[in-house]
């Protein structure tokens, strides 16, 4: 008997890529003094946690239309938080290991959230 295997959030791409960057942002400004947590800090995690729960939210939604929007705000946190690491390295917060491993991860994220849009517009009909 065959088991049908159903498509899983956990499963995208651009969603582990996402919830990796999320937790990796989220430890590195938890060391971060009161100043640059309060002003730089919680925009940037707010941003990069955004992304994934999108993609999240939308991946629940029924309709082509629904899933799509979520995946747009997406990209735009996605872009969003890519400014914000640039400033954060500009403004001396991340170490040099830090800031290329995570840029590397950022830049992937655009490419990684329009390929889930291409495949959410052919796949589906509602």
């Amino acid at each position: 008997m065959d088991e049908k295997k159903f498509l899983k959030v956990e499963n995208l791409s651009a969603y582990k890529i996402a919830f990796n960057l999320s937790n990796c942002v989220w430890d590195i400004i938890s060391k971060w003094d009161s100043f640059s947590k309060n002003t730089i800090g919680i925009q940037w995690v707010r941003a990069t946690d955004s992304i994934s729960a999108n993609i999240a939210e939308g991946f629940g939604r029924y309709t082509k239309r629904d899933k799509i929007n979520f995946y747009r705000y997406s990209y735009g946190s996605a872009q969003e938080s890519i400014d914000w690491v640039k400033k954060v390295k500009q403004r001396n917060l991340l170490k040099d290991e830090e800031y290329n491993y995570i840029i590397n991860e950022f830049n992937k994220l655009p490419k990684e959230i329009n390929s889930l849009i291409k495949f959410t517009n052919s796949r589906l009909t509602i």
